[in-house]
């Protein structure tokens, strides 16, 4: 009947991707030190965190392309060793660096990964049309002659033209202009509403915004796992954005000041929190504003700021005034 909607699959497990103690080392070196962690069927789960923290090697994990040292993963009730040629069929991978054929064309790429998986591109067209239709005017052209941008939508087309139950992309938008993000972003969002799992990293933490939950990683652990919205509202403390005329020395007299909790630069705002959680925003802000000022730093202005995921980050990972390590 028209403008009913289908009875959800019986046979689809509410918990698309289960992760427990998760253990891979390579060399002296751990990559992942013992990951938790798990994924609900039909959500948008993003994981976030700098370069190095675990991220590609924990999607290569899921995807079955590396195997895991201790613990267990299980990928849309499949275990990922035991399971691996069943889940093969079933996962969209989309590698961190472009992956496809350069010297193949466009068109040929598609049709070489369709071939791949037992189908064709007239096929599975109207899976991939939404992303295929802004790629036909460059058809014929050599996929190592795309923009970045079309290369990340050439990539994630190979990735679904087998019509996979999960897709599982590390790190899709690295490299690529802010247009071309967002709207690789609106056709993961497009892809979410249709009822597609989806698991992808990045290092742009206003992507997290973007997610249904977000984990933090770092150094191959869990930092947290929560909602955007969670994660902000869990900071704890009133956030402050500083403005001066010389930045550096702003920064330099923040760091120096005795109730300093917490000091980052971001972009050109310095972002401050205050040891003291018994004073009143305006009380902190303006004792701020006084000690820059006694240093005879020019134009300060110190507001309260609502904490970004980034903010919530930078603050599980320690160094409290936002100094390198020693």
């Amino acid at each position: 009947m028209s403008g009913v909607r289908p009875a959800p699959e019986t046979s689809r497990p509410e918990t698309a991707v289960q992760v427990d103690g998760l253990v891979k080392r390579f060399g002296g070196t751990t990559a992942l030190d013992g990951l938790s962690f798990s994924v609900h069927a039909g959500e948008l789960f993003g994981f976030v965190g700098p370069d190095g923290g675990g991220k590609t090697t924990l999607f290569r994990i899921l995807a079955t392309l590396v195997l895991p040292d201790e613990g267990t993963a299980s990928v849309l009730g499949h275990d990922v060793v035991a399971d691996m040629w069943d889940l093969r069929q079933r996962i969209g991978y989309m590698a961190g660096r472009f992956s496809l054929y350069p010297d193949l064309s466009v068109e040929e790429n598609v049709r070489f990964f369709a071939s791949v998986f037992g189908t064709t591109l007239e096929r599975e067209y109207g899976r991939i049309a939404p992303i295929y239709k802004q790629l036909e005017p460059f058809a014929e052209r050599r996929a190592g002659a795309l923009s970045g941008g079309m290369k990340q939508k050439l990539a994630l087309c190979c990735a679904l033209v087998h019509r996979p139950d999960i897709l599982i992309l590390d790190e899709p938008t690295t490299g690529v202009d802010a247009v071309s993000r967002r709207e690789f972003w609106d056709l993961l969002d497009d892809l979410k509403a249709g009822g597609l799992t989806i698991v992808v990293s990045t290092p742009y933490m206003d992507e997290a915004d973007r997610c249904d939950r977000v984990a933090l990683i770092q150094e191959g652990r869990l930092l947290a796992t929560d909602t955007p919205a969670g994660m902000t509202g869990a900071f704890g403390r009133p956030l402050f954005g500083v403005r001066a005329t010389d930045r550096y020395r702003a920064l330099r007299g923040l760091r120096s000041y005795p109730h300093a909790h917490t000091v980052y630069p971001f972009g050109e705002t310095l972002h401050y929190t205050d040891d003291r959680l018994d004073e009143t925003p305006d009380h902190i802000a303006a004792g701020v504003r006084s000690h820059l000022e006694q240093l005879g730093i020019q134009g300060v202005s110190v507001t309260t700021i609502a904490p970004t995921v980034e903010d919530t980050f930078m603050a599980r990972m320690g160094s409290p005034r936002g100094e390198a390590p020693k």
